[in-house]
């Protein structure tokens, strides 16, 4: 076998070319390649496992995965993997180029079926100068003469992901897998290949089974299940893979054996999960969604840096990820959807006071009373705003702030004039019926008349009311796509959703500062096809604040720190440690500030400026930190949650203490972490300044201190109250 070998930005890729002329992708890992790791009978590859090894080579280590319909696939395959597919296993080498563009170097491969069925693969490589992740995608062409039509085409496959060591996979593979839900966004579990069903007794076994780890989103709430994100270490070998579909809509992933190798296969959507299939005529090409893929250590915060260094480098270039700007919004314990001229002004005043930058009138500006299945029109209400929103909106620039309002452009409620007029073709159909879900329609962003619509609305808040901000929410899911103008009702869902970027695109091109905010009840469209648009995302609609600790301390796995929009919304009935706590859920983020400030006693409202002051003086370093888990990522069971943001000779630490009835407030040893009901030490050895020592201040609140000590590099904290937060600067020792 000829060997490819590429090393780049500590990515290590071995391709092999067979005897047959077919390219495997053999290795992709943080640590070289060694031949040995492909046969895994036992300590050694004894002669008479030869002919094994060839049959390997033969039906694994595809580079890519695509189904055609109506062709065999002969090798063994128990279920629905997405394995030895038709014609993937028939592609053969046709070339590579190897050149270098502004982001670095680009691989292209090429594969061809001349035998079968006569197409052509093209597989991009993309590589990112600065950090150990690639983005991937491949391109199938209909070469042939004949309607071919695509079932499953992957965007990244590898084959032995589990190699490297002699142990079992129960014995070292660990699986992180990224739940997220309404108001239970980034609830981050690790398993063994064991607890997935996908145990493997003994290294060397020939055992196989059909059971498949599937990760799935079916529908445009591309988060309404899990974050598109994967993450697996060997904890022998000390690596990981980690990967991140970006695709705003049906997506997914699995991992499962083939032979005694471990797979893990990443694509958008498909037939079998997804109900998506696509004709290819004569001629015709496909891409697949693109997925980042990334090497590390067995250490899921490495992964994570990474991630978070590459998503700053795909993401549109604009001020509001440069400058950081406090938002208040209007929403969240506080008007709820119900706000009118008069009690806003209060709290324009309030939020000016407290030093915020943005005021967003959220959800209701636009009809009176029940407003749910009437949405669609976007025209200020005069019950509301007698003397129109912009007396609203020109207040708020008098106070020095940007004006925004919510929108939810993609839906028409099922009682709005203009849907009852529009015909269907504007909408999602099926069955020969408008698709419904919680009494809105869903708009079909392909129909220029769509796009002539939302376009009329961005124009006038903007152009009339004086808006730069949009909250854009969305709060339906219109399942799995339309049949209109589509083979697939599936490929329609997909081509929406690419109409619905182009649009994005041609937005920005014309408002360049207007800030848009990505919202789908909260975070249920936490995706990098949107997010290298947006430049800021609402991670919840949590409405105790006690809860999203946990969402905020692993936030940064799912989106970068200074695109992550936290609630801080302090209580009409609180204290100061709950205006704390609140503070703190946001600091190392970004801040969505909410809450009856006008009606706060001062002392609360003080812990509000000082808060808000305290962001400030250091935004300019969360958007170049990169986030650390000094504890391991946060359990929604915690009592103590702890995150931090680390860059150059400093860091930044959060610590929350939580006790809350009706949960067993577990309190994990993580990392062999010493805590009792009011004592946590935090080991902050793996910080890359801890060798000189650390010094460690308490900046925020000043003003309300609390008892801590430092050993060594362990932080120990002590939090009396049931409830409490602090956030901490920690420093090289001088």
């Amino acid at each position: 076998m000829e060997y490819i070998k590429i090393t780049e930005n500590g990515i290590h890729i071995v391709f092999g070319i067979t005897e047959k002329n077919q390219l495997k992708l053999l290795h992709f890992s943080s640590v070289e390649f060694h031949e040995e790791d492909l046969c895994k009978f036992g300590p050694e590859c004894k002669e008479e496992d030869l002919g094994r090894k060839q049959q390997f080579l033969d039906e694994a280590f595809q580079l890519v995965q695509v189904s055609l319909s109506g062709y065999d696939r002969p090798y063994e395959k128990h279920g629905n993997k997405h394995i030895v597919t038709a014609p993937g296993y028939l592609l053969t080498y046709a070339g590579m180029e190897d050149t270098v563009n502004g982001q670095g170097r680009r691989l292209t491969i090429y594969q061809e079926d001349k035998a079968v069925t006569h197409i052509r693969v093209e597989t991009v490589l993309q590589f990112y100068n600065g950090t150990s992740v690639i983005r991937m995608w491949n391109t199938v062409t209909n070469e042939g003469q004949q309607m071919q039509t695509l079932e499953y085409l992957s965007s990244f496959c590898y084959t032995g992901i589990e190699k490297e060591g002699q142990g079992s996979s129960d014995a070292k593979m660990r699986v992180r897998i990224p739940y997220n839900g309404w108001q239970k966004e980034m609830s981050i579990k690790e398993y063994t290949f064991g607890d997935l069903g996908l145990a493997q007794t003994q290294p060397g076994v020939y055992q196989r089974t059909s059971q498949v780890l599937e990760v799935t989103n079916t529908g445009n709430w591309s988060s309404k299940k899990y974050l598109p994100l994967g993450y697996v270490a060997n904890t022998e070998a000390h690596t990981g893979l980690f990967w991140q579909i970006e695709h705003n809509g049906s997506w997914h992933y699995e991992i499962s054996d083939q032979n005694t190798h471990f797979y893990v296969c990443v694509s958008g959507p498909t037939e079998v999960q997804s109900h998506w299939f696509k004709n290819l005529a004569p001629g015709e090409s496909f891409t697949s969604v693109p997925a980042a893929v990334g090497v590390a250590s067995d250490s899921f915060e490495e992964a994570v840096g990474e991630l978070t260094k590459y998503r700053r480098l795909i993401r549109r270039p604009n001020e509001d990820d440069e400058n950081l700007p406090v938002i208040f919004n209007d929403y969240m314990n506080c008007l709820f959807g119900d706000p009118t001229t008069e009690k806003e002004f209060p709290l324009i005043d309030a939020a000016a006071e407290c030093g915020c930058e943005y005021y967003v009138i959220d959800a209701g500006w636009y009809a009176p009373g029940e407003w749910w299945d009437s949405v669609g029109e976007w025209q200020e209400c005069r019950e509301r705003f007698p003397n129109g929103i912009k007396e609203v909106t020109d207040y708020i620039r008098n106070k020095g702030m940007v004006p925004g309002v919510w929108l939810e452009l993609e839906v028409m409620g099922i009682n709005c004039e203009k849907a009852k007029k529009a015909p269907d073709d504007w909408f999602f159909v099926r069955h020969g019926k408008r698709v419904f879900d919680r009494s809105r329609y869903q708009l079909d962003f392909r129909n220029p008349e769509v796009i002539a619509h939302v376009n009329e609305v961005i124009d006038r808040v903007v152009g009339e009311y004086g808006v730069g901000y949009i909250k854009m929410d969305y709060n339906i899911e219109p399942g799995i796509g339309t049949e209109l103008g589509a083979e697939s009702v599936g490929e329609g869902l997909l081509e929406h959703e690419k109409a619905y970027l182009a649009w994005l695109d041609d937005v920005f091109c014309r408002y360049p500062d207007l800030v848009i905010e990505n919202c789908s009840s909260g975070g249920l469209r936490i995706d990098y096809a949107l997010l290298s648009r947006y430049s800021i995302q609402s991670t919840s609609d949590q409405e105790d604040y006690r809860n999203y600790a946990t969402i905020a301390a692993n936030s940064a796995a799912g989106v970068t720190p200074e695109q992550a929009a936290v609630w801080s919304y302090p209580m009409r009935q609180g204290n100061k440690e709950e205006v704390i706590y609140n503070m703190i859920n946001a600091m190392l983020l970004r801040i969505h500030q909410s809450g009856h400030l006008a009606e706060l006693t001062k002392e609360r409202t003080d812990l509000v400026k000082e808060g808000i002051a305290c962001y400030k003086s250091i935004r300019a370093d969360i958007k170049k930190a990169l986030p650390f888990y000094p504890l391991d990522i946060a359990d929604n069971e915690d009592l103590w949650v702890c995150a931090g943001l680390k860059l150059g000779d400093k860091a930044y630490l959060a610590v929350w203490k939580r006790t809350m009835e009706g949960k067993n407030n577990n309190r994990r040893k993580k990392n062999k972490t010493r805590c009792t009901d009011n004592e946590l030490t935090i080991p902050l050895g793996s910080l890359p300044f801890a060798e000189k020592g650390i010094e460690v201040t308490c900046i925020y609140p000043k003003a309300e201190p609390v008892e801590f000590s430092v050993v060594g590099t362990a932080l120990t904290v002590n939090f009396p109250q049931p409830v409490m937060a602090r956030l901490f600067e920690v420093t090289a020792k001088k």
